[in-house]
């Protein structure tokens, strides 16, 4: 990889790696098995085998990205700032350093040999508008939820349009058509998934039904024909997306050791 990096970013781009690779499960078991899975189970198609070697790099970059991530919303790493827009974005990162976290320990678990016990999105999503429903307001609270989805898919669709993704990567690549390609059209494929999931979640608010809401998996299912076939492919190009990042994202060093020895001097 270009430029010789800490070994903890090396394990974050392998992150980006894992990421990709996951996606493109998720677009193969779609397009060609016909079956359409969330996240971990996407993962589980690999935990026989050889495929338990590539789990167990997959854990360790899950880990090392979802970590980054975390320092990235706290350290505020890539400068986004303390405006209201900047800080939304360092939640996002927070948020989306937990989840890898939560990949990385069930890869982890299926590299190991243990079956996948946790729930998939389909049933935490259901369980989760479950309980929502039995709260006050519960019905408002799936409304908020559908709506805060659908304002990241409207950031997907305008990352893509804007072509922000760029910023972060190397400056000799980011004009590339290869690279505004395979972002562009991953990122619509994003915002279609998370639109789709609003409108699920909006559905179960109003009809007060929880099985009417759903995950990544639930959202291609209730796509159909060629909208499926689009969105899933834009799926699959976004992990090869998320393999161009690997290799040419510009990662800031948390410098972790020297934070904390300044945080014991002072």
């Amino acid at each position: 990889m270009p430029g010789a990096k800490p070994r903890f970013l090396a394990f974050t781009r392998i992150g980006f790696a894992a990421r990709g690779l996951m996606y493109g499960l998720v677009a193969y078991l779609a397009l060609r098995v016909g079956r359409e899975e969330d996240a971990g189970n996407a993962l589980a198609y690999l935990g026989t085998g050889g495929g338990r070697v590539v789990l167990a790099l997959m854990a360790l970059g899950f880990a090392a990205y979802g970590i980054w991530r975390l320092a990235d919303a706290g350290l505020d790493l890539e400068r986004r700032g303390r405006e209201w827009k900047g800080l939304a974005v360092r939640a996002g990162g927070a948020g989306s350093g937990v989840i890898h976290l939560g990949l990385a320990l069930t890869a982890a678990k299926l590299a190991l040999g243990w079956s996948h016990g946790g729930a998939g999105s389909s049933r935490k999503a259901e369980g989760g508008a479950a309980m929502a429903l039995h709260m006050p307001f519960g019905d408002w609270l799936l409304l908020l939820a559908a709506a805060v989805c659908a304002a990241v898919a409207v950031g997907q669709c305008v990352k893509a349009a804007r072509r922000r993704f760029v910023c972060h990567l190397r400056p000799d690549v980011r004009e590339s058509w290869w690279v505004l390609a395979a972002g562009c059209a991953g990122y619509l494929a994003r915002g279609a998934v998370f639109a789709t999931v609003a409108w699920m979640l909006y559905r179960s608010g109003t009809d007060r039904s929880a099985s009417e809401a759903g995950g990544l998996g639930d959202a291609l299912r209730f796509l159909s024909g060629p909208l499926r076939f689009a969105v899933a492919s834009g799926l699959g190009i976004f992990g090869a997306y998320c393999l161009i990042e690997a290799w040419y994202r510009v990662l800031p060093d948390p410098q972790f050791k020297q934070r904390l020895k300044q945080a014991a001097g002072r």
